[in-house]
């Protein structure tokens, strides 16, 4: 039996479950599943929920189980359940011996339903689908019987043995449940339970003419597995009344629906429907596309099971749905390769320079380290010789204030190599396009430092011509063009949105030679450029492809930029006076419109952490519930007057919730706590009241 109270809760369904233990609710047990269609590849979203399941059973020493839903014979292919199977697995997760699918129950399923036909809950129809629809009602009017809800039980089992026995067409018949058409919730208005489906299945083969539908199959599913806890997302919520309703019609094992928000992800759509129609239609090259936000097209683009187990904990689980920005699923790969990707130079626009004043036959090796973060990982060699490559983009004839690169008479430091200095530039004589540089070389300034203590601002990255390789490079970026292409009201068609510039192939790139043994899949960082891996697919020996995985430049650096700018409101107009009074009346700060106070998303939250921050002399860190079922952490300027910052664990403050999140040098602050400065005096902004996490604050 498990111990309930050696488990923390840190969200609802944790608690939930924290307490069916503590009640020794299922004699103690947790055994959870993770149930997909296989009617195409999983993507991020389904990752959240893999990560869920097994890691509440993980966390409360159960078990889940991977059980596929294939209920539609007509839509699924042995390719997705090998595809599911290999995501799973990669994500780092293990069902043991615990691989089911809803066809191993498909005699049990048809004798449950015989069941309820023989205690009349459930009848042959013979309307149409278009007719049960009209039959059903809406949301404000009531449906009504059909015809053929009256039928006896004998006639019942009967039509239903002929269905099963294939003596009718696809879609002439239904079995149907017999709930109550009256009910103000449509899902139990006699909800449809089997159909006649005349089609092979990937498993059972033509056995079966009749199918059972995702309502009427999941339940009971979950009963025979003796699932505990049937997690599932939160458009389901609205199905649980019938889940229940078949169990408790049947009298067998109950297990409890608990559901959950999905993931909504900027810039991509996560409808395996609207994924499905990108594939068929050409759109991308296939389901592991690294621009698809499926785990194969995430793997494939670089991203590591690690990062994406960290992304789905830092997204935390609650009940309301919201949209997760992209950047922080970029931020979470970014912070894993940092550690763990070598370092290496590749020219992706090369630009020839030669070193007139280095010997010609002269080939020497340079020390360079793999990863500065990690020692462990050593060093390499790399050749350095009197012709290499730039990037086109590190020159300028004329330079701009504030580029500190190479132009002409300056000086840069080659990394790990030499100060090299600009004397001439060779140009196309047709396009005027600068085709190579003349430069000298320092010898004295072997490593990239002088002697004398001269400095240079700008630091290049580079390959020597004749060792390094050809290689392709495939720059991808945002699927859409629009942070939430899938909340388009004005747009017909989803498509519209895709960005036509989501994919760059530069074939003329030059890496190092040391990655002639790049094998597929491995990951590095291009100095200066991102972080990048080897096609899984497309590469070989013969024709190294690289596949950008995400760029260098962090969007919360960026954020965090444009933050410390000092952006002013656009003063309101002055409105006339109320009396007066009022009429000598001037404002403490500038004055702002409603509307630009109305963009602050503030909400009520609780402390749970509070401490201060080593090598921060202002900063506390807070760890905050906004009531999203996990905790934000926050840093707040406020440590002068919290010097025990503990004493604010249990206060409820008032946060900025919708802020983006910035990556400081102590970690990912997702919010601001408001607080109040006056003369040496300040504090934090606290609110009383019966206000609950997440409350908004108007």
């Amino acid at each position: 039996m498990n111990n309930p109270n050696s488990t923390s809760s840190s969200d609802f369904i944790r608690s939930i479950i924290t307490e069916d233990l503590k009640a020794n609710k299922n004699d103690g047990r947790v055994h959870t599943r993770f149930p997909p269609e296989p009617n195409g590849y999983l993507h991020i979203g389904h990752a959240k929920s893999i990560c869920l399941n097994f890691g509440i059973a993980a966390d409360f020493g159960g078990l889940c189980n991977v059980r596929f839903d294939d209920t539609n014979p007509t839509k699924e292919e042995e390719e997705f359940v090998e595809s599911i199977k290999e995501d799973v697995r990669w994500l780092g997760f293990d069902w043991g011996d615990r691989l089911y699918y809803a066809s191993d129950y498909f005699d049990q399923l048809y004798d449950y339903a015989v069941q309820l036909i023989k205690i009349s809950k459930a009848y042959v129809d013979d309307l149409t689908a278009d007719e049960i629809r009209e039959y059903r009602g809406s949301l404000t009017q009531p449906g009504k019987d059909s015809p053929y809800r009256t039928r006896s039980v004998e006639e019942n089992l009967d039509l239903f043995e002929r269905m099963r026995a294939g003596e009718f067409e696809d879609g002439s018949r239904v079995l149907r449940a017999k709930v109550d058409m009256a009910s103000p919730n449509l899902n139990m208005r006699d909800p449809v339970m089997y159909r006649v489906l005349h089609a092979s299945h990937h498993r059972t083969g033509n056995k079966w003419c009749i199918y059972p539908m995702y309502d009427f199959t999941h339940g009971q599913s979950d009963s025979i597995e003796g699932i505990t806890h049937s997690i599932c997302t939160v458009e389901f919520e609205d199905h649980r009344p019938l889940y229940d309703w078949f169990l408790d019609e049947l009298k067998i094992f109950h297990p409890q629906q608990i559901e959950f928000a999905r993931l909504n992800l900027t810039y991509t759509i996560m409808s395996k429907r609207r994924l499905s129609e990108l594939v068929e239609q050409g759109y991308v090259t296939g389901w592991n596309d690294p621009r698809m936000p499926t785990i194969s097209g995430l793997r494939r683009r670089g991203y590591t099971p690690e990062s994406i187990r960290n992304f789905c904990e830092r997204i935390g689980v609650a009940k309301r749905d919201s949209i997760v920005d992209m950047a922080l699923l970029e931020y979470s790969i970014r912070e894993d390769l940092n550690k763990r990707a070598s370092r290496v130079m590749a020219v992706l626009r090369p630009l020839r320079v030669f070193i007139d004043n280095y010997p010609e036959d002269r080939v020497e090796y340079l020390d360079a380290e793999n990863n500065p973060e990690d020692p462990g990982m050593g060093s390499r060699k790399i050749p350095f010789s009197r012709v290499l490559y730039i990037e086109q983009e590190d020159f300028r004839e004329d330079p701009p204030k504030k580029f500190f690169r190479l132009a002409p008479g300056r000086e840069v430091r080659l990394k790990h190599a030499y100060y090299i200095k600009c004397e001439r530039v060779v140009k196309d004589e047709k396009t005027g396009e600068v085709v190579e540089l003349h430069c000298t070389y320092d010898p004295e300034t072997r490593g990239g430092w002088s002697k004398d203590g001269r400095k240079v601002k700008g630091t290049l990255h580079w390959v020597s011509a004749d060792q390094s390789l050809k290689a392709e490079v495939r720059l991808y970026d945002h699927l859409f063009v629009k942070p939430n292409p899938g909340d388009e009201k004005d747009v017909s068609d989803f498509k519209t949105l895709l960005n036509a510039n989501s994919l760059e192939a530069l074939t003329s790139c030059r890496v190092e030679p040391g990655l002639a043994d790049a094998k597929p899949g491995s990951r590095y960082q291009f100095l200066r450029q991102g972080y990048f891996c080897v096609d899984s697919i497309d590469s070989s020996a013969d024709k190294l492809i690289f596949n950008r995985t995400v760029t260098l430049r962090d969007t919360w650096a960026k954020i965090e930029k444009a933050q410390k700018k000092t952006r002013i409101p656009k003063a309101a107009k002055k409105p006339a006076p109320l009396s007066e009074k009022s009429d000598n009346h001037k404002p403490v700060g500038q004055e702002i419109t409603i509307d630009d106070f109305s963009k602050l998303d503030l909400r009520v939250a609780i402390v749970r952490e509070a401490g201060l921050i080593e090598g921060a002399d202002k900063l506390i860190r807070l760890m905050v519930d906004l009531g999203e079922g996990r905790l934000r952490q926050v840093f707040a300027g406020i440590r002068s007057a919290y010097p025990e910052p503990e004493k604010l664990v249990g206060k409820k403050v008032i946060i900025v919730a919708n802020l983006k999140p910035r990556q400081m040098k102590f970690g990912l602050s997702e919010g601001m706590a408001l607080a109040g400065v006056g003369k040496n005096r300040l504090g934090i902004a606290t609110i009383e009241g019966e206000l609950l996490p997440g409350d908004k604050v108007k």
